[in-house]
């Protein structure tokens, strides 16, 4: 029997379906991985912003990563929301006997600019759940928010992902470029190498769930095997699409479009 590709992700949720939970389950269905998936925070949310949060009890977190270790195979996960110390030390726990590759998307802000995690957590995230990480996915201001420094021009973003590798321990480091005016350009390091990938900048307002969905994509191809370079590759394309073809829905920041790839005509 051919093996399943199987896909977990660690994160807060979106009753409104663009960002968390949501984004990530939709992008493993739609990259055929199979998805599962461990609630950090239940979070209310829409495309406007944040209105409340409910966290899970550590305990809580620590059963649910129980119920799916111990039953289900996970060849690649993903972590986004975690916005407590307990937290992060109840998943780094669990998360070390895990073999498939482990994406972290450091999720501190959401696109509507509500904070998602405690301040003094950063450094607890930076110091002791960062090194676990196979690649790490920031934002700019996710980027600044980790090494507490401004990140303006590209030889900046190239700088700090070469920082998050070799001083904080983390196997790899996608910059995501898109609050840098021009071209949407993202840089990966993966410890010897920079490489770039590139798009046509969209100006669209529907960026709602974007880190979500494209760190989503990464960790749907990494389960299925594909190297790191190919993995970023890929789940550019995806996002881009996602965000050539997104929605206008909802009052603020409308979701990305988790079928654009159908739209597009690829599939790998």
């Amino acid at each position: 029997m051919k093996q399943i590709p199987c896909a977990l992700t660690i994160a807060g949720t979106d009753p409104s379906g663009g960002a968390g939970i949501q984004a990530d389950l939709k992008t493993f269905q739609e990259l055929k991985s199979y998805g599962m998936s461990v609630i950090t925070s239940v979070v209310a949310q829409n495309t406007t912003g944040v209105q409340d949060v409910l966290h899970m009890t550590p305990e809580m977190i620590s059963r649910q990563l129980d119920s799916v270790l111990t039953d289900m195979p996970v060849h690649a996960f993903k972590t986004g929301m975690i916005a407590n110390i307990p937290m992060m030390e109840a998943i780094s726990e669990k998360i070390i006997d895990i073999k498939g590759p482990y994406v972290m998307d450091p999720v501190m802000v959401a696109t509507s600019g509500d904070a998602l995690i405690e301040k003094e957590a950063r450094a607890f995230l930076r110091e002791n759940l960062l090194p676990h990480a196979d690649l790490v996915t920031p934002n700019i201001p996710e980027t600044e928010f980790l090494l507490d420094k401004k990140v303006e021009t590209v030889t900046d973003m190239k700088l700090a992902a070469k920082e998050l590798v070799h001083t904080y321990g983390v196997g790899a480091a996608l910059i995501k470029g898109g609050h840098i005016k021009g071209e949407a350009i993202d840089f990966l390091y993966d410890g010897q190498d920079i490489h770039s990938f590139s798009a046509h900048r969209i100006h669209t307002t529907s960026t709602h769930g974007t880190g979500c969905t494209y760190s989503a994509a990464i960790t749907a191809y990494l389960s299925q095997g594909k190297p790191l370079i190919e993995s970023v590759e890929y789940a550019k394309r995806f996002i881009t699409a996602s965000l050539q073809h997104a929605f206008d829905l909802g009052t603020g920041n409308g979701p990305t479009n988790h079928w654009a790839i159908r739209e597009e005509g690829f599939r790998q």
